[in-house]
């Protein structure tokens, strides 16, 4: 006896997912209204009985993706009212002030892969909103978001990003969590650079969350397994930095959830492993007005133009000010180590890959600067922000050429970058007192469970109070 399904959720196929989200991520870089693309949403969500619900995620000042599930039926009525509680999110409001707003923000919108995320879902990015209606100031991707929008409507200019991630594939899920237990973290594979059969759980795991990346309209480009043993990276198109922010945290949510299906762990902790290659997220800068690449001159210095030398100059001179922002956990200064191709030195180059900033080659189209000191853990949306801000309005570097050439180096523990950060008139200029503050409080809370020394031995607690560990037991236990 045959029987009717009992739910008909949307599952889309992922050629025809890559169309729509192409299609979405298109209107965000024409810049369409977004009151006519939220006319457009929810015709479209009215209209498509087999969603059941919608995902509405923000990022946290720690960089963390929270993420809520709404009815459709309820959303569609109360989209403009949904509020949650500020408090329960470290480096948010204080209990006493605790109610926040969550706006939708409509261009920022996807069709998910429903054999990842589960039928019958779409996703899209929330915009904190603080009791008076005005963008919350620990929403980094609001603060991101504004400052782009009046450089473009001062100057006219877009500011491009693409971010190369690298993570690691461990054995067993939630590898992290149990990590205390075991001591370690196991291999998946050990085929080395560019090298892994396809068989091998690795390219398997590569290669379903590299499919369901192109489905989400990222523009793939390539994907491999990186230098260290299991580790791999995935890169896809530069595209405007808010895009290329969102696409960021999707892609580790991809990867977290891939790995999860096959009983494993993809972890973006810089250095989970001593004595091999950490994991960065070398982040490629350029900005562009009218279709050209200010970036790029003809004949120029290293093929960059004045505009992008002047960029390099100040984030080269507030270095050690932003170094914590760009690599905010006691882990990350393990991968600041000079042994292992480390972009701890403080200066630019376009060969040197311990240089903090280097200039690739490039053409017209694709002259940029590649940030590579920043680590995968960072806040990618306060990073962008604080690169942007510090390339266009930060301090210009030292004028004694004798002093400039001295090799600097960036802070090689979190306790220094915490005191520099607190010091400095630029990072407090960047964010104001009450952000600039609570950021640092927060660094120093983890900071200060866990060992000044690091020694070579990679600790539980550096693993445990890592702020993309999911563990909200442990710390309510602190």
């Amino acid at each position: 006896m045959e029987t009717t399904p009992l739910r008909d959720f949307l599952e889309i196929p992922y050629d025809q997912l890559e169309e729509m989200n192409l299609a979405a991520k298109q209107q965000r870089l024409d810049r369409v209204d977004p009151e006519k693309v939220r006319k457009e949403r929810i015709k479209y969500l009215e209209s498509e009985k087999r969603i059941k619900a919608v995902t509405v995620c923000f990022t946290d000042l720690e960089g963390r993706l929270h993420m809520l599930d709404y009815d459709k039926k309820f959303l569609l009525k109360s989209y403009d009212n949904l509020t949650f509680d500020g408090s329960s999110i470290r480096g948010f409001s204080q209990q006493s002030e605790s109610d926040l707003r969550l706006g939708v923000d409509w261009p920022a919108f996807y069709w998910l892969p429903s054999d990842v995320f589960g039928p019958g879902k779409v996703l899209v990015f929330g915009e904190v909103f603080g009791r008076d209606g005005q963008p919350y100031e620990g929403d980094m991707r609001s603060r991101l978001k504004q400052y782009l929008a009046k450089l473009y409507q001062k100057s006219g200019m877009t500011c491009f990003a693409a971010n190369e991630i690298e993570g690691f594939l461990f054995k067993g899920r939630d590898a992290e969590r149990h990590f205390h237990e075991t001591g370690k973290f196991e291999y998946c594979s050990t085929g080395g650079y560019y090298h892994s059969l396809p068989s091998d759980p690795l390219r398997k795991f590569i290669d379903w969350a590299a499919e369901a990346q192109r489905a989400m309209g990222f523009g793939n480009e390539k994907d491999h397994p990186e230098v260290a043993p299991s580790q791999f990276e995935m890169n896809f198109t530069y595209s405007e930095a808010v895009i290329a922010s969102d696409q960021y945290q999707l892609y580790k949510l991809l990867c977290r959830q891939v790995a999860a299906k096959m009983d494993m762990t993809a972890s973006f902790l810089p250095k989970p492993v001593v004595g091999i290659n950490g994991s960065g997220a070398h982040t490629n800068i350029s900005v562009g007005k009218g279709g050209k690449n200010l970036f790029y001159e003809k004949g120029g210095q290293e093929g960059v133009s004045k505009l992008a030398w002047e960029f390099i100059d100040r984030i080269l001179a507030s270095a050690p000010d932003i170094c914590l922002v760009l690599n905010p956990s006691v882990n990350a200064y393990r991968r600041l180590d000079p042994h292992f191709e480390a972009p701890n030195q403080i200066k630019v180059s376009p060969i040197d890959r311990g240089a903090m900033i280097r200039i690739p080659l490039g053409t017209e189209k694709s002259a940029r600067i590649e940030v590579r000191s920043v680590g995968p853990d960072t806040n990618i949306y306060q990073g962008l922000y604080t690169l942007f801000r510090t390339g266009f309005e930060g301090p210009s570097g030292e004028k004694d050429e004798a002093k400039r050439a001295r090799t600097r180096f960036l802070p090689d523990n979190i306790f220094d970058a915490i005191r520099l950060f607190k010091q400095s008139k630029w990072s407090l200029d960047l964010f104001g007192e009450n952000v600039h503050s609570k950021f640092a409080e927060i660094k120093l809370a983890s900071a200060e469970r866990c060992p000044k020394a690091l020694g070579t031995m990679v600790k539980a607690s550096e693993v445990q109070f890592h702020h993309e560990v999911t563990n909200q037991y442990l710390w309510n236990k602190f």
